[in-house]
Parts: C-alpha cells; structure tokens; sequence
C-alpha cells in the first residue's frame, strides 16, 4: 500500500512539472463532407483512453467545464448551424454540487453544419476546448483547419502559428488572445500557489513544531545507518515520504470536490463563511489561545509502525512528524488548501506539493551536509513569535472571505473603509508585537529584539502606514483584489468627494469604477448604445471576483485604456454572482442548464453560458447594436497594450 502512494504522488508531481506538455488522453480524427456550395459538415471522432472521460457540451451549470466549440474566422465567412450534435453521453449524478453532469466514456463523435456567407472562403478554423479527466481534470485545446477547397483537414498548434504560413483567410492576433489569456493566467496562478505554498512550509519549519525536529531526525538517520551513504539515502526516503503525504491530501481534496468545481467556491456565500470561521480557529490558535492536536492514540499507532524499521517505517516516520507537528502545520496547511480551493483546478495538488517541498528539503539537505547541523540557530522564544505572526496574516487574511460573502449579498456590513481599518488594526498589533510592545502567551520575556525581527517589525509598520490613506478614498494599487473596490465603500469618491460636480447619468447607469458610467442591465445599456450611436462593451464581472478589481484598479486607468472607457463605449457590467432576486414573473427554468432562474446573477451567469458558452469572469466582448460579436472575447489580460490592441481591433469593426 505504502509504495503504491508512492507511486501515485511521484506520478502526480511529474504531471505537474509536465503539464504543459502532457500526452492528451483524447486522440482526435476529423474530416470534411460538401453538401453544396454553401454548406458543408464537418465531422470530429474523439477515442479517450482508459479511464479517461470528457464532458459534453450541455453538461449543466455548478458542474464541469463544458465542450466549446470555437470558430475563429468565422466572422463575415460562415455561420456555424446551432450546437454540433454529439453521439449519446452518460449522465451521473453530482452529489456534492447536486446536478446531473454529461460525460463521454471510450469514444465520442461529432457532426457540424456550416453555412458558408463569403463564397471566398477558403477553410474553417475550429478550436475545441474541453477536459479530460480522471483523477483530476486536465483542459486541452486542438485546432483543426478545415480546407474548402480541397477537403481536407489537418491538425495545426495554434492558429496564430498557422496563418503566418497561410495567406488566406487567416487569423487576427486578437482570434487566439482568448486561449493565450487563459493558459498564461492559469499558469500565473499556479505558480503563485506553488510559491506561496512553498513560503508556507518554510515558515512551518521554523515553528516549535518542527524546527527541533530536524537535527534530532538527522542525527538518528546517521546514528543508525550502517555508512554515511546509508544515512543519506534514508533521510531522502524521508523527505520523500514527506511530499507524499502531503501531495495525497491534495489529491483527496481535488478528488472530493472536483478538480473544476473548486473555484465555483470563491463566490459562494455558504462556503466563504465557512472559510473566514477556519482561518479565524486557526489564527486564535496560532495566537495562543489554544492548540490544534490530533488524537494522541494517532501518534502512539504510528509510532509503533515506525519501529518496524525499512522502507515502511521510514514512512511511518514521516507521518509521525505530520501528526506531532499538526498543531503547527495544520493551521498552514488548512489555510493554503482553503486559498488552493478557491483558484480551483488542481491548485490543491500544486499547494501540497510546494509546502511538503520547503518542508522535506531541510531533512535531506542536512543529512547530506550534517556539518550544517552547528550553524542553525538555537530553539527559543523566536519560534513562538513566527507562529504568532502566522496567526496575524491568517487573521487578516479572514476577513478577505468575510469580505467576499459581503459582496456577493451586497449587505455593506464590511465595506472598504471598515475592511482597511481593521486591516490597519490588525498589522499594526503585529508590529507593536514584533517591537515587543505586546505580550501574547506563550511567549518569553523579550529585553532586545533581534535585527532579523526589528527589520520585519519596520516593514509590517510601514505596510500599516500605507493602508492609512486608503480610509480617505486612496487607491492602494497594492492589495488590488483584496480590500473591497472603491465603488463598495462610504464614499465612493474618497474624503471629501461629495463636494464634487455631479455627474448626469443615463436612465439606468451608474457612475462605475474610474468614473466610467455603467449599465449593470443588458437591455438598457443596449437600448443607450443605439441612442448615442457607440458601439457597446460588455463585461461580465461578478462582486467577489479578483481579477476582475485587479483589470479595474490597474488596466482600465491607464492613459490607453480609461478615454475610450469614458468616451467610445457604452459599458454593460453583468454582475453573475449578484444574489438580488428576479421578480417572480421573470423567473424561468434555463434552456441550458435546465435549473431555474431566481436571481440577477444566476440570469447572466445563464446568459453568458449560453450565448458565449463561457462561465469565467473576468470576459468581455464587444457588440455592435445587434448584438454580434465585433472581435474575439477576451478574459483576464493585465497587458495594457495587449488589453488596448484588443479594444481596438474591436471599435475598428464598428459601423454606425
């Protein structure tokens, strides 16, 4: 059993590493039929290996990802005829997200028609975006070109790469930007909760914990092995075991609640909730109020494994050090997967493998070099005080999923000002606690400070001193996505902005972020565009959504970017995760989901899956005044000029 976990978390952490590259599962075939001289279909065969499965197009809403298929230059060329219709999926009941979700097992076939509208169209250009999943669920995307002329197919990387070999009818930068965001964004995330973890289980080393565990570890690995060569070899066995420990906790919680689920959590209220009580348990624990412990029997029982010595007691081993240590670890780990969950996919896994890297490391390190063992620094009261500071950031970072279930209800119980001052509160104790100031238990008598803890003392109250002018309407760009935005606060317009000029609003809008005027209704921003004869932005945003601020504090200001959202566009923000409830007669059961519709954001969460098969946030369009796409939508692109070339290639389209 012992090494089959082994097994499985030393495969699950190279296909982390090898992500980008990993083998698709799916292997795919296509091919092209003429109908007539308008219409053609298009057929794609799909043969998924082992136990391996992909979701269809319809799968309903709260559950995976669904197919898309994505035409890129089909714009003034061709009109794909409805959905493409698929061979017969299985349907399994969800009990965790309670619907039904549609999966193709083995094999999955696919007919489209096309109905040419350029008869100068020399070929399609289909993207098919899907998951393959198992374990965890992994997205792919292939591209096929479709040739008319000869037809014929072939199975390209990517289409920017193509049309540099075509010249035909190829496509816009702006056509591949939608696959590029995302891959660069989850890529992004990942590699943020991998860091993040890492710092997580370095900090955890230098915890009462486990600090003292390590040259007591080492020296029993020396000690006992046979030959120094021996003693090394054990100690890697160890870190080893370490991560996969760890690494299977992240499997466990991306297997429980689905590798595609997860960030469906971000804006759930419950959830949110449920998160701020745990992080607050812990950050008292941490804090010294009290200890988070696992059973002792726990630790007897491994105990006694451990003695059994070999592979299998190595083990042991290291799962002692997890049970021992937990009142330490536990408050971390808890936090990181609670954070992992949140970004959803498998950022769980990659959270566990970074925190139990940064933790195994010391161990084999050590045992290679036990002459390092005399330079660590004593055990003490500085341990107590990282633990103490760990219960600080926990506390702070509480309130941001209090925060996050505040927006979602729009109750203004936690709006800005209040968040960035208990904010300032918070890291301004911890500076008094830093320069001795404050006593908490468990800690000793302090009559110096060190420089390391001086230095950290400065930089936590120069934090403090930053947040301040945010309680008078300051932007502080720095924590962009964490505090709540400035149009959810007191004074939207900072201290002493009410004496400001009025501005006129439509019938309808609303003064949005960076002053830009905003529908936060389809219809009636639709119905000002054609008035005023702009072509129409459309952003589909949610209350709770970070990325979201993070486009409206750094992106939309910019000099390129804030005159055309002032000037040139009408924008239309669609909140998907607004809870206000439709009136009764506009409640209706979803075409697409088959759920019903009972709020404001579950009706342009619904509109957004339907029209634009598309359930992330941030993504926006641009429309004409029949509502068809000008350019390709785009998501989360923190490049201004990215972001400012996109916009452009858009207004360029528009036509009065």
């Amino acid at each position: 059993m012992i090494k089959r976990l082994w097994l499985l978390a030393i495969l699950s952490i190279i296909s982390i590493g090898a992500h980008a590259q990993m083998e698709d599962p799916v292997k795919w075939t296509s091919k092209i039929e003429k109908i007539s001289d308008t219409e053609y279909k298009l057929y794609l065969d799909a043969v998924i290996e082992g136990e391996w499965h992909m979701y269809s197009q319809f799968t309903p809403d709260n559950g995976s990802l669904p197919m898309e298929f994505i035409y890129n230059n089909a714009e003034n060329n061709y009109e794909p005829q409805g959905k493409a219709t698929e061979s017969e999926y299985k349907t399994q009941y969800n009990d965790v997200f309670e619907v039904d979700e549609y999966y193709f097992e083995k094999e999955a076939h696919f007919t489209h028609v096309i109905h040419l509208t350029n008869p100068n169209t020399e070929n399609i250009q289909l993207e098919i975006s899907y998951q393959a999943c198992t374990n965890v669920c992994i997205s792919f995307n292939k591209f096929f070109v479709f040739d008319l002329k000869t037809l014929t197919t072939k199975e390209v990387t990517n289409f920017e790469a193509y049309s540099k070999d075509a010249n035909n009818n190829s496509t816009s930068a702006d056509d591949t930007t939608k696959e590029t965001t995302v891959e660069k964004t989850d890529e992004r995330g990942l590699w943020k909760i991998f860091i993040l973890s890492f710092l997580g289980g370095f900090a955890a080393i230098l915890t009462p914990c486990v600090f003292p565990m390590i040259p007591m570890t080492v020296s029993f690995f020396t000690k006992q092995s046979k030959s120094r060569a021996k003693g090394i070899k054990n100690a890697i066995i160890y870190g080893i075991s370490i991560i996969v420990i760890y690494v299977v906790l992240g499997l466990l919680v991306t297997k429980i609640f689905g590798a595609d689920s997860l960030n469906a959590l971000s804006t759930n209220v419950i959830f949110n909730v449920v998160f701020f009580i745990i992080l607050l348990i812990f950050a008292t624990s941490f804090l010294g109020a009290f200890e988070i412990m696992l059973p002792n029997s726990w630790a007897n029982k491994i105990d006694r494994q451990a003695d059994r010595g070999g592979l299998i007691g190595i083990f042991f081993m290291a799962m002692a050090l997890a049970i021992v240590s937990f009142s330490c670890t536990g408050p971390i780990v808890g936090t990181l997967l609670v954070e992992a969950a949140s970004k959803g996919g498998i950022a769980p896994l990659i959270g566990m493998l970074g925190f139990s890297l940064a933790l195994a490391l010391p161990f084999m390190l050590f045992a290679m070099f036990p002459g390092w063992l005399q330079s660590l620094p004593r055990s003490g009261g500085w341990m107590n005080s990282v633990k103490v500071s760990l219960g600080f950031l926990e506390l702070a970072l509480a309130l941001k999923f209090l925060s996050n279930a505040d927006l979602v209800l729009q109750l203004k119980w936690l709006q800005r000002e209040v968040f960035i001052a208990l904010w300032i509160a918070i890291f301004a104790t911890w500076a008094l606690y830093l320069f001795g100031k404050i006593k908490l238990p468990h800690d000793s008598d302090v009559q110096k400070i060190s420089v390391g803890r001086a230095y950290l003392g400065i930089l936590v109250a120069a934090f403090t001193i930053y947040m301040i002018p945010g309680l008078w309407g300051a932007p502080l760009k720095i924590l962009s996505g964490l505090t709540p935005p400035s149009t959810y606060a007191e004074s939207p317009k900072g201290f002493g902005g009410g004496s400001q000029t009025a501005v006129e609003l439509p019938e309808g809008a609303k003064e949005g972020p960076n002053g830009i005027v905003v529908f936060t209704d389809y219809e009636k921003g639709m119905t000002y565009a054609k008035e005023v004869g702009k072509p129409v932005f459309l952003d589909f945003t949610g209350h709770a959504c970070v990325n979201c601020r993070k486009m409206e504090d750094h992106v939309w200001p910019d000099p390129k970017i804030l005159p055309i959202m002032q000037n040139d566009v009408v924008l239309i923000s669609l909140y998907v995760d607004d809870k206000k409830p439709l009136p009764e007669s506009e409640q209706y059961i979803s075409e697409t989901t088959g759920k019903k519709i009972k709020t404001i954001g579950n009706k342009w969460s619904d509109f957004q899956i339907e029209k634009y098969q598309a359930n992330a946030q941030p993504y926006y369009i641009i429309l004409d005044h029949d509502g068809n796409n000008l350019n390709s939508p785009i998501g989360y692109t923190p490049d201004v000029d990215e972001y400012a070339a996109w916009i452009e290639s858009g207004l360029s389209k528009f036509s009065k």
